[in-house]
């Protein structure tokens, strides 16, 4: 069933309560997600540093270890950030390089993310208490999409988790199922995409990503996908300066957005969205399919 919620601060005054905002529409899925959850944060850019989250995939990483390994692999200074079971790792270094290098080099963790803005972090178990442990109210952004999986076609795991992230600062989450992302898989590994885990959606936002690297907009990778990506779904993608939401042709998955003058959220229910502040003057509808919609601060 798995649940879905993105939400975009028009009010920029309003970043500060970006992890708490996000936090609540996540409780309120909890059910349609019970087996795991994760959430991409976009905040705190750093500019001409990139930011690579991981996670543990079994046992512990000796970040320390590891930042020094890639510092001396990539030819630059790596610090690094423990937050429980993840770890941020910080470089001037190139970032699809190190990512790559991760990916070869470390086996005991899964890289999650690369960016200037984003961060990435996911758990296995009840959402509410992933969303405790990693301390989402806490964080400030600009926007921040999220992800409850209810396992139907895998095993609950981390790996499984959303969001899934092969791109600088683009992430997505998906409600639903791919039936050709194998295919589509083999295409893109001879293209020289790099993936860690057998998740359709993986493949899903490694084809917008690789979309993207050949100079596609968001909005056109996304109506690329309606030709390509054969199956059911809703998508949330996240990019640096904002988030997109489209539906297949059917649009058989649940979907709803509202818009006030100082955010704009989607989520797989409304009741995700109740919490919001000003969401009684909230233009409210239900994504057409086949349509894409964005919001972005870039001017």
């Amino acid at each position: 069933m798995c649940g879905i919620v993105g939400l975009f601060l028009k009010n920029r005054s309003l970043e500060s309560n970006l992890g708490r905002l996000t936090s609540l529409m996540l409780r309120e899925l909890c059910d349609r997600g019970p087996d795991s959850a994760g959430f991409a944060v976009y905040g705190g850019e750093t500019e001409g540093t990139t930011k690579i989250c991981m996670v543990n995939r079994d046992g512990a990483v000796d970040w320390s270890a590891t930042a020094k390994k890639l510092a001396a692999a990539i030819g630059a200074d790596v610090a690094v950030e423990r937050i429980e079971d993840h770890a941020i790792l910080r470089t001037s270094g190139a970032g699809d390089t190190a990512r790559k290098w991760l990916i070869d080099h470390v086996p005991a963790a899964y890289v999650l993310s690369q960016g200037q803005s984003i961060e990435i972090f996911k758990g296995v178990g009840d959402p509410a208490a992933i969303v405790d442990r990693l301390d989402l109210e806490r964080r400030s952004g600009t926007h921040a999409i999220g992800h409850t999986r209810m396992a139907t076609e895998s095993a609950v795991t981390v790996a499984g988790s959303h969001p899934f992230s092969t791109g600088d600062d683009t992430c997505l989450v998906h409600n639903g199922s791919l039936s050709n992302h194998n295919r589509l898989r083999e295409q893109l590994v001879r293209h020289g995409e790099r993936f860690q885990t057998d998740n359709d959606s993986e493949v899903a936002a490694a084809y917008l990503a690789s979309r993207m690297r050949q100079g596609d907009t968001l909005e056109q990778a996304l109506e690329n996908g309606l030709k390509d990506l054969d199956g059911f779904y809703t998508f949330v993608v996240g990019t640096r300066d904002g988030f997109a939401v489209i539906r297949d042709p059917v649009a058989c998955k649940p979907a709803v957005i509202a818009e006030t003058d100082d955010w704009v959220a989607m989520a797989s229910e409304y009741r995700a969205i109740a919490p919001l502040p000003g969401v009684e003057h909230a233009e409210m509808w239900e994504p057409a399919p086949a349509t894409v919609y964005a919001w972005s601060h870039a001017a």
